[in-house]
């Protein structure tokens, strides 16, 4: 049986794979985990459940707040709100515990539970195969300690966490947005109310798309995986930019006034510019995956603003900032870690800040996103091949030595396994978007030759 925990929580299609008895199951072995690793010492523990508006979400909420009352955990349930909103409220309560239920950008039949630790920070990998471990076994029989009478958690409704973390995004901007027309896309999902409500008390005119969630449309044809619409609507309402959403909001892209995508690694180039100039780029650096186009790599260079890379994740880029006191970081989806502020990916924070930007320089932003340029960059699935041997193969070893020559250093490669999925993306950037289809389409073949 394969590890529950993915790279971003316990995810799958609702009520096939992720049922109401794994919810439970689930919420109570985290409480006895965190439990047991001294989280609850010396008083009754709390914790903060949200989720996001998917239709499942309701039953699976029921599920884990029982869950974690059954286990003595006191439940403040805050509703529908953003990823990042749970992840602040459970260290801004002093909860010891947050669960956030939602599948990110997903479609809507699935569905996730994603915990936080106390100060609202992501569980490490060790406290993850803890709790499953822990859920193995209680399902295979061991019976649970389970309170009675007094001992058992409560629950609460705390309706104070919309207005509570709204308050706290629009409180941490450098400067307001007064005079910027916004056009904000919520994906039909956690952010619909927080985001227009949050960039509104900044100053900006807001308009919305996306924002009547009904349970069902979540993600579907809008949001930050979906940009058409949120395109169109910039340019048809002559806004300053526009701003998208995933389903739980931990990420944001963003569209100039012309209707031009500005995606995460643009967006990073143009907060970590403001950040230096402010004196909150702490080190002079941004972390960033090894997919960030080698464009942004290029501009930070010409900046004078070191770049540290590593594994694909946003969870890896959050270790590397933490490990070693880093402000900014962030992904080319538009996971952006804002960490003085965020102890996570945070869209409507990321959106703010670079409105703000918008609104401190008054330069548009196709012109502040101009600072980098995007190199053509070709991504190409190889499926049904030994993804283990992409590090060993000499015969690949080979051959991207080869297309590395050829590139210069005006291009890059990059060949790596799929975390989730039988297959090994190659990515090829260059000058030329021939060029770099060509080097990829070779590569693919040579991938498929040795590893098939």
């Amino acid at each position: 049986m394969g590890r529950l925990f993915g790279t971003d929580g316990v995810r799958g299609v609702a009520n096939a794979d992720l049922t109401a008895e794994l919810a439970l199951g689930l919420s109570v072995a985290a409480a006895h985990v965190l439990a047991e690793a001294g989280t609850f010492e010396g008083h009754r523990p709390v914790a903060v459940v949200g989720r996001d508006p998917r239709a499942s979400g309701e039953f699976l909420e029921a599920a884990v707040v029982a869950g974690l009352a059954s286990a003595g955990v006191d439940v403040l349930r805050v509703g529908v709100l953003p990823t990042p909103a749970v992840a602040y409220l459970t260290g801004a309560l002093g909860a010891d515990l947050g669960v956030m239920l939602s599948a990110s950008h997903n479609p809507m039949p699935d569905n996730g539970i994603k915990f936080f630790a106390r100060g609202g920070h992501k569980l490490a990998d060790e406290l993850e195969d803890r709790i499953e471990r822990t859920y193995r076994a209680h399902s295979s029989g061991e019976p649970w300690d389970r309170p009675t009478g007094g001992g058992v958690g409560r629950v609460t409704d705390y309706d104070e966490g919309f207005d509570k973390y709204v308050a706290h995004l629009v409180g941490v901007l450098p400067n307001r947005l007064d005079g910027l027309k916004i056009v904000i896309d919520g994906a039909h999902g956690a952010a619909a109310r927080v985001s227009p409500e949050a960039f509104a008390r900044a100053g900006a005119e807001v308009i919305t798309i996306g924002t009547e969630p009904d349970g069902l449309n979540i993600n579907d044809g809008c949001g930050s995986t979906h940009l058409a619409k949120l395109r169109a609507a910039v340019v048809e309402h002559g806004a300053d930019l526009g701003v998208a959403h995933d389903g739980d909001a931990d990420r944001c892209l963003a569209v100039d006034h012309t209707g031009n995508e500005v995606d995460g690694d643009q967006i990073l180039a143009v907060l970590a510019l403001g950040m230096r100039e402010a004196g909150t780029l702490r080190q002079n650096t941004v972390v960033a995956t090894v997919m960030s186009n080698l464009g942004f790599k290029l501009a930070l260079e010409r900046a004078g603003i070191a770049l540290v890379q590593t594994a694909v994740g946003d969870r890896y880029v959050l270790e590397e900032m933490k490990a070693h006191g880093f402000a900014l970081g962030g992904e080319q989806s538009g996971h952006v870690i804002v960490l003085d502020h965020a102890t996570t990916g945070d869209g409507t924070l990321t959106g703010l800040m670079l409105a703000a930007r918008v609104a401190a320089t008054g330069r548009p932003l196709a012109e502040l996103a101009g600072v980098m340029e995007r190199l053509p960059q070709i991504l190409i699935n190889v499926p049904d091949v030994d993804k283990s041997r992409v590090a060993t193969s000499p015969e690949l070893a080979t051959a991207v030595g080869e297309a590395e020559r050829e590139l210069g250093a005006t291009g890059r490669v990059l060949l790596r396994p799929s975390g989730t999925e039988p297959l090994v993306r190659v990515m090829v950037e260059a000058a030329d978007i021939e060029q770099a289809r060509a080097v990829a389409e070779r590569l693919a073949d040579a991938v498929k030759t040795a590893l098939g």
